[in-house]
């Protein structure tokens, strides 16, 4: 069953692959001082990954439920990659057409590589705020419109919930005069929220009661693990609502495809934890 998901999954992706909308986030890039350039691709496609190594001019690919089946909701994918690459296809684009057969409609954000972690939050912010001041256009609600991100996706989901207040850029426009707290948060096999004394929660973290809804994916046997533990009880202490699940197997970066536990596990338990949020 989780085959054909995939297979429709992909058949959808491929068939919209040249109608998809394409959004330029910035006129002019905070922190960049040479001319826009398209992304660049890595030459290791190992795992039959697909890998961007340089973002200059961050961009949402647009992904439209078929008609009828709109939830009013968005959904901002953040691929991960360690912050020195992108993995778009497995944690980005994938997602994304998986995202938007639930109904959902769903932005992939190619957010600033490589090692440009604060660039990437400008570019987060900015992304959920141009969401929002589209939302109409797309059928959405402009209070539902979160984020689910993958390892170092997930540390910038994170680090968004926590950082929506801080004026990271200059406005551009009537966009940013809106709020950039993600609606709810999914981070999945979330990398670096370790970084504390003791491998305890990362300390300029700021997890209170308004951060939004969070759900929590990883396996005992990922090496970054722990980030999801200590993850879960900084949300618990703030009594944030989190739903966290920690399989036995899986290990790290494995997206929705098939055959791996993890990754046969987590799509239908998010999609009912979505549910349950009303989405």
């Amino acid at each position: 069953m989780l085959f054909l998901m995939i297979a429709g999954i992909t058949a959808y992706f491929n068939a919209a692959a040249q109608e998809r909308e394409i959004i330029h986030l910035w006129k002019d890039v905070p922190g960049e001082t040479g001319p826009k350039k398209p992304h660049e691709l890595s030459d290791d496609t190992s795992r039959d990954v697909t890998r961007i190594s340089r973002v200059s001019d961050p961009v949402l690919h647009v992904y439209r439920p078929a008609p009828g089946k709109n939830r009013g909701a968005g959904i901002i994918v953040c691929p991960g990659g360690g912050y020195s690459i992108l993995a778009i296809d497995l944690e980005g684009h994938e997602v994304a057409a998986w995202l938007a057969d639930l109904g959902f409609t769903a932005f992939v954000l190619e957010y600033r590589v490589p090692k440009k972690p604060l660039n990437a939050l400008q570019d987060f912010q900015r992304a959920v705020r141009v969401v929002r001041s589209r939302a109409e256009e797309w059928g959405i609600q402009s209070g539902k419109v979160g984020a689910i991100g993958f390892s170092a996706g997930g540390d910038l989901v994170a680090r968004g919930s926590s950082f929506h207040e801080k004026k990271l850029y200059p406005p551009q426009d009537k966009a940013d005069s809106l709020t950039a707290k993600p609606s709810f948060s999914l981070l999945i096999y979330p990398a670096y929220l370790d970084k504390g004394e003791n491998r305890s929660i990362t300390p300029d973290l700021e997890i209170g009661s308004d951060y939004p809804p969070v759900f929590l994916f990883a396996t005992a046997d990922d090496s970054h693990g722990n980030s999801t533990l200590v993850m879960a009880g900084a949300l618990r202490d703030a009594k944030v609502p989190a739903e966290q699940h920690l399989y036995t197997e899986g290990g790290h970066g494995y997206g929705l495809r098939p055959g791996n536990p993890a990754a046969d596990a987590w799509p239908g338990l998010a999609a009912k934890w979505l549910s349950q949020l009303g989405l």
